[in-house]
């Protein structure tokens, strides 16, 4: 198996650093260009700054092969910017990928001083939820399951091959469920 994180901009390290903690067998690659992404089975979008991970996605010209590969079947996971990349709706600006039935409101829980670590259930799981200029869920399709809730409000979601989060689980180190979740989302496409 071959985990791919979009390496443009964001948690990328941190993101690959826990996958290699769930399985030391499993590969994982940093994926800049359409070669790099034609070899994962599975990748990440890290939080990072949504603007500018649209920007380089289009200049590196990964736009359109990532989708086509979303649309294909791959399992995809997007953390915080991640999410927003892959909202069908967000709040005041066009859709990027447009493939996660959602409407997300950007920064929704605050500046990045208002940052928090928040713990509920993951999919069964109690876990830690990092929040940092995190997006808000404001609508969930019918086609799509919440996975966890932070005060009422869906934080992490699935539809089919798509997974999201509002937050951050790769800031959580001691504490892998969340990647093992994909892995798992991944190993039973592979």
């Amino acid at each position: 198996m071959n985990v791919g994180v979009l390496a443009l901009q964001g948690s990328v390290a941190e993101h690959m650093k826990m996958i290699t903690s769930v399985n030391k067998k499993i590969d994982v690659t940093p994926v800049r260009t359409i070669d790099e992404l034609s070899t994962v089975d599975g990748l990440i979008i890290p939080g990072g700054e949504s603007t500018t991970l649209r920007i380089l996605l289009d200049e590196f010209d990964l736009y359109t092969p990532v989708k086509a590969r979303i649309e294909a079947g791959m399992p995809v996971w997007g953390t915080c910017a991640g999410l927003i990349l892959l909202a069908d709706s967000v709040e005041n600006e066009k859709p990027y990928f447009g493939l996660l039935d959602v409407s997300v409101k950007r920064n929704a829980y605050g500046r990045q001083i208002d940052s928090f670590v928040a713990e509920g259930d993951f999919a069964g799981m109690y876990i830690g939820m990092v929040f940092i200029r995190a997006p808000k869920i404001t609508r969930v399709g019918g086609g799509v399951e919440v996975l966890a809730e932070h005060d009422g409000t869906p934080v992490a979601v699935r539809q089919k091959n798509i997974l999201a989060t509002s937050f951050h689980p790769e800031m959580m180190p001691r504490d892998n469920r969340v990647h093992k979740y994909f892995i798992n989302m991944i190993d039973s496409k592979v």
